[in-house]
């Protein structure tokens, strides 16, 4: 979906296939910026003050702000982000274990499965609203400040041309669909590869975790424990990569849900509340648009806690083999983090690990990854807000409380 839209992080070494990357992403840009996103924002100010109206144009305007933020930050950071492709696709070559190969294979099913449903998602949404005009069936509150009488838009927008004549009309209709599909393309498409990335990184966490469960087992015991030691300290500085690269897109989809989310909860309620001013199916529309985007950044907060979780199961395997901890304190310390399974294989693990077979200066090694673990490894939003599952459910009471707010000084 990258190249589709341009977006690719990796230079092709191809100069045609490398210029026709560069045309398709100046035209996503052009049509975001110029169809979609000004004209939504001449059209936000000319309805200011109007609440049902302004948030008719925020469920529009908000995704596009940040899918233009999205496409900046891929373009800005295609060299950041070369190394990553490239450390992925030399994971997939080397020689592992079976066990590895299967771990592997677990999450790239999961990476497919988000990457299927995201666009199927987006095109479903980008259908809806697009052939919901030609039915006569609109979706936004449409009044004569907003669209040409009998003939609305797909986004609330505001041109320089008169756009009810035709064929300016029908132009416009299109060029407007086209850049719908590509900006919803760029949205999910870079939400995708962040979860490739993630995603990777945690089956990378596990195999490091197979292989500390072997690693009695192997005669050239130095040899093998600098090895893990190095594949710890590449995928610490991968996490570092990816959280310096997204923390900012990720602080942005912070505000865009709760923003979102505030909005829209003040209009169900206060539609609810006064026999409201929208239809039922415009009604449905806007909770369908909350609900989509409460999983999304539900997704986001649930990848990072499983990153977390990862490395977690990491160290705590580490530390109970070294220091033999009992398995009761093991669990009940990790129960709010981790799930019974995982509990259940750093308690068999702490058994299985022959580390007193060993001389006591090659079992003191074990430290060097212990101390690595010891820096919490997580993505971020702008460096400040960790993304877990806490996260989400701090923000969805911050939001719940500002629609408190925002009915409490409505008019």
């Amino acid at each position: 979906m990258l190249k589709i839209v341009g977006l690719w992080p990796q230079e092709s070494k191809d100069q045609h296939e490398e210029l026709l990357s560069k045309v398709q992403f100046l035209l996503n840009i052009i049509m975001l910026i110029f169809v979609l996103a000004i004209p939504a924002l001449v059209s936000l100010i000319r309805v200011w003050g109007d609440m049902i109206l302004m948030i008719d144009n925020l469920q529009y305007t908000l995704p596009l702000l940040i899918t233009m933020l999205k496409v900046f930050i891929m373009w800005y950071k295609k060299e950041a982000l070369s190394p990553l492709i490239n450390m992925i696709v030399n994971d997939w070559i080397k020689v592992k274990m079976e066990e590895e190969r299967i771990v592997m294979l677990k999450q790239a099913k999961i990476v497919r499965l988000l990457a299927v449903c995201g666009i199927l998602i987006i095109l479903s949404t980008m259908l809806i609203t697009v052939l919901s005009f030609p039915f006569a069936r609109t979706l936004r509150h449409v009044t004569n400040l907003t669209d040409p009488i009998g003939k609305p838009l797909p986004i609330q927008s505001y041109y320089l041309y008169d756009v009810s004549s035709s064929p300016k009309y029908e132009l416009t209709y299109l060029i407007q669909t086209i850049a719908l599909t590509t900006s919803g393309l760029s949205y999910t498409a870079v939400d995708s590869f962040l979860g490739l990335l993630i995603l990777h990184v945690c089956g990378q966490i596990e195999n490091l975790h197979l292989r500390l469960l072997n690693l009695g087992k192997d005669s050239n015991f130095k040899a093998v424990l600098k090895y893990n030691v190095k594949d710890h300290i590449r995928l610490n500085r991968s996490i570092e990569t990816i959280d310096n690269t997204f923390n900012l897109m990720l602080l942005g989809l912070l505000f865009f849900f709760g923003i979102l989310f505030c909005l829209h909860g003040f209009l169900i309620v206060s539609i609810v509340n006064r026999g409201g001013h929208l239809s039922i199916l415009q009604l449905v529309w806007y909770t369908t648009a909350t609900i989509c985007v409460l999983m999304h950044m539900c997704l986001y907060c649930a990848v990072g806690e499983l990153l977390m979780s990862q490395v977690s199961i990491t160290l705590h395997v580490l530390t109970s083999r070294y220091y033999q901890i009992n398995p009761l304190i093991i669990n009940k310390s990790f129960h709010n983090e981790i799930n019974f399974s995982q509990s259940e294989k750093i308690h068999r693990a702490t058994y299985e690990y022959v580390w007193y077979t060993l001389e006591p200066k090659a079992a003191r090694n074990l430290t060097l990854i212990m101390l690595r673990t010891k820096k919490p490894l997580n993505i971020t939003a702008g460096k400040t807000f960790p993304m877990t599952m806490s996260t989400f459910c701090n923000l969805l009471k911050t939001s719940a409380g500002y629609v408190s707010v925002l009915l409490a000084n409505r008019n």
